[in-house]
């Protein structure tokens, strides 16, 4: 393989002519849309017309005459697309961590005869943390179990309320069976939380499919929301009205303008919102959305595999020799779409990548990541990424005080 089949690849790509609808900086090769998305051109000017026009002219009244309380909801529509659920079972608003809260609450208040939440150690901390914060709350027996990630399927059991993972392994990418998983859980009588940041926009989800009763996830990553930007939420239409929100707010309430002094939840998604949303993020996410107009996720795929396989090959050819090996599946159906390298000295690598214009990240204690967008990434970035890469090990330009010292955010 050399730059050139690559380049041919891109010129056969269906997906190319949607790089043009990003704001791609000069000169650089940009791999770290998972972890925040590449701007959509058209976004500043969308934000402009809501910040200026809407808020600046129509003011409160743009909640009625812009459609701005029914934000989440449209939005969640969109993304319910994009991952393979029903109408309806999707709202967007507040972040992971507090959505996570609210499922994890909402399955526990399922299954009120169980105590046991069952993760892996795959699953990103944050996950892990905020179940650990609601064990502690509740203080009623609850046990967080973590277990490895192929032991799983085997730790499921009459014991477990909810079985919560994330579908891809933020470091290597690992991806869970999610239909698999999911009729194990329910065979045994649990419910299933799936956390779908490495997951949305990067590749076919099938929420509605694979009978999940629960997912999340962010929007600031693969699609390309903007830092910050407000996470969703799904839940099984079966389960929407069942469900009796922990995190009670106005905008779940019924009839949140009769201002009533008691909760009662709206019927559907609507009940998991709580306060008022961030229109000027909801306004960006919304606008980011329309790249994903008319894309087929199976394609998607197709190129995210490709792009992956392009770029272990790759490295493992030029960077094996200088202490680089490949963390993660080598088959592409148990991945996601990101590649992650081990290397004794990798984040001083990755520095030293960034300073030469090829964009990653690092993550403890040895890794590094590369992301594959595939409505913006070409094939020939996995080339001259790797080229970079294969230069700076042989010249050891990575030690270097400039690359050695950590940042705060790595």
């Amino acid at each position: 393989m050399d730059r050139k089949d690559l380049e041919a690849l891109d010129q056969a790509d269906p997906l190319a002519s949607k790089r043009a609808q990003f704001t791609i900086p000069e000169g650089l090769i940009y791999l770290d849309g998972n972890s925040l998305g590449m701007l959509p051109a058209h976004v500043p000017s969308r934000l402009a017309e809501v910040a200026t026009r809407q808020w600046g002219e129509t003011l409160i009244g743009s909640w009625n005459s812009h459609g701005w309380f029914d934000l989440p909801r449209k939005v969640g529509n969109r993304i319910a697309r994009l991952t393979g659920a029903a109408p309806d079972s999707v709202i967007v608003g507040d972040t992971i961590s507090v959505n996570l809260f609210k499922l994890l609450a909402a399955a526990a208040k399922l299954r009120p005869e169980r105590r046991v939440i069952l993760s892996d150690d795959g699953n990103f901390p944050s996950d892990l943390y905020v179940a650990q914060g609601f064990r502690d709350l509740l203080d009623d027996g609850y046990r967080l179990e973590i277990v490895a990630p192929g032991d799983v399927m085997a730790a499921i059991s009459s014991e477990v309320a909810v079985v919560m993972l994330t579908e891809v392994d933020y470091r290597t990418a690992r991806r869970h069976g999610m239909a698999a998983v999911t009729a194990t859980a329910h065979a045994h009588g649990a419910l299933t939380i799936w956390d779908l940041a490495h997951s949305a926009g990067a590749l076919p989800v099938d929420l509605a499919g694979a009978g999940a009763d629960f997912a999340l996830g962010c929007t600031y990553k693969y699609l390309n929301g903007g830092p910050g930007a407000p996470a969703f939420l799904y839940v099984r239409p079966g389960l929407q009205d069942k469900v009796q929100p922990a995190l009670a707010g106005w905008w779940g309430h019924a009839a949140p303008f009769s201002f009533d002094l008691d909760y009662r939840p709206a019927p559907g998604i609507l009940r998991n919102q709580c306060g008022t949303q961030p229109i000027l993020s909801l306004a960006a996410l919304d606008a980011a959305l329309d790249v994903w107009d008319h894309v087929d996720m199976a394609m998607v795929r197709v190129k995210s595999e490709a792009l992956c396989q392009a770029f272990i090959s790759l490295a493992e050819e030029r960077c094996a020799g200088f202490g680089v090996s490949l963390a993660g599946p080598r088959d592409m159906a148990e991945r996601g779409s990101h590649v992650s390298l081990r290397h004794p000295e990798a984040y001083a690598v990755m520095q030293a990548l960034i300073a030469a214009g090829v964009v990653g990240d690092f993550r403890a204690p040895d890794l590094m990541r590369f992301g594959f967008a595939p409505l913006y990434n070409r094939f020939v970035d996995a080339w001259d990424a790797v080229d970079g890469m294969a230069d700076i090990l042989a010249r050891r330009a990575w030690d270097d005080p400039r690359f050695l010292a950590r940042k705060a955010v790595t």
